[in-house]
């Protein structure tokens, strides 16, 4: 394994620089659940051109990117926001970034103007391993898993979301960042 840090929701899955799977090439997961069971997570750096009012109808002029969470229920829609307990049922992951809850509060809010871009993150489907899967794809290198915050969850790096997540593992890891794409075109 590239590094020793354990998987774990709050986290960050940062793909190596050569996966060629379409789903999650120079991806970046924000892990929202991971245990026996399995895991979860959204990828934060894959923006569509859809807006949130694309998607929701009775959303007008709602200017919210939604972005591709992974290649698992894309007929389901996913929140990540910091906006806490005041969104009824939605779930702590870690540091202040929360999962789902009650959408019509959202809506709500959405609607009278009260979220900001970087305290809400939409996303279409999800990123999902099964029972060991996980752990297997980490003991073969394809991830790297660092620490995340809110900045890096919410922010507006997207393209550079990946090198800015590989920098944030130190200097170590930094020359990762200049590995081409297909090393075969090196």
């Amino acid at each position: 394994m590239l590094n020793n840090k354990q998987p774990a929701g709050g986290k960050l899955l940062i793909s190596e620089p050569f996966m060629f799977d379409p789903n999650f090439k120079r991806s970046v997961v924000y892990l929202t659940e991971h245990n026996e069971e399995g895991s979860v997570g959204f990828v934060l750096n894959q923006k569509t051109e859809l807006l949130i009012c694309d998607i929701i109808e009775d959303l007008e002029d709602c200017q919210f990117p939604v972005y591709i969470g992974g290649p698992v229920g894309n007929d389901s829609l996913h929140y990540l926001h910091s906006i806490g307990d005041s969104i009824e049922g939605s779930v702590h992951i870690r540091d202040g970034i929360y999962w789902g809850g009650n959408f019509e509060v959202i809506k709500i809010l959405l609607e009278n103007n009260k979220l900001r871009d970087d305290e809400v993150k939409f996303f279409i489907g999800y990123s999902g391993w099964g029972e060991g899967q996980l752990i297997g794809e980490l003991n073969e290198n394809a991830w790297l898993v660092a620490d995340a915050n809110a900045d890096l969850v919410f922010g507006e790096f997207d393209k550079k979301l990946w090198s800015e997540a590989i920098k944030s593992l130190g200097s170590k890891y930094a020359p990762l960042v200049n590995f081409p794409e297909n090393p075969r075109l090196n």
